[in-house]
């Protein structure tokens, strides 16, 4: 008798608890569901915008294979303004800027290097566009601002030689060749062998080896008289 009032009395006690906090165990299910279901809800969503930043990518990939820039830029548009955050969109930046550069368009294709500096991922490929920047800097005789894109960068750790000879032809172009002798010697330092075009830095810097030399005797003799 007495396990069954031991039973009996645990099970009064159960549907106490359950109608006191049943309407609390219904609510948690609903929010358990309810979290379950938006969240494969966002994951659907997230896939599908991928795939419509993907396709709008690629039509524009395939424009500008086509030398057909104009047909790209309502791709690129959209890309910008429907996925700002995409990967999609800062590859699509830096096309942008390299079909602009061919077409002579130096500032457009600053604007697009500009975009993929802030909005690109990885890292690395933030300073592909800060390197490329800067040469189109110097294109435009900006060699300040060219000069302090690199000063600025984060890291300069696997592009220091691309560093170094952006740095050598700022200091070329500003009239300073002594400077610009070291920035190629350092590039070149710094080059891989069988990577980068080292036979092109080396005539660069050979070139103007041979008008430091001319410079430092004039200064000798000038010294001497």
């Amino acid at each position: 008798m007495s396990d069954m009032y031991d039973t009996h009395e645990q099970g009064e006690r159960v549907k106490s608890w359950l109608r006191e906090n049943g309407s609390a165990i219904v609510m948690g299910l609903v929010l358990a569901f309810g979290l379950m279901f938006g969240f494969k809800q966002w994951q659907q969503w997230e896939t599908s915008k991928r795939q419509q930043a993907s396709a709008e990518y690629q039509m524009l990939v395939g424009y500008l294979e086509l030398d057909n820039m104009d047909a790209a830029v309502p791709n690129y548009e959209v890309l910008k303004s429907e996925y700002p955050k995409s990967a999609y969109t800062a590859m699509a930046s830096m096309l942008m800027a390299k079909a602009r550069l061919h077409a002579g368009q130096l500032d457009l294709a600053a604007q697009g290097l500009i975009y993929a500096m802030a909005h690109a991922s990885p890292e690395p490929v933030k300073m592909i566009a800060r390197e490329r920047l800067a040469r189109v800097r110097l294109s435009q005789g900006d060699t300040v601002v060219a000069k302090q894109l690199l000063d600025e960068a984060p890291t300069d750790l696997g592009f220091e030689a691309l560093f170094a000879e952006i740095r050598g032809d700022i200091y070329l172009a500003d009239g300073d060749t002594r400077q610009a002798i070291d920035s190629y010697r350092t590039a070149l330092e710094y080059l891989e062998e069988g990577i980068g075009n080292r036979q092109f830095l080396t005539m660069k810097l050979e070139a103007l080896d041979a008008n430091g030399e001319a410079d430092v005797s004039a200064a000798t003799d000038g010294s001497e008289m």
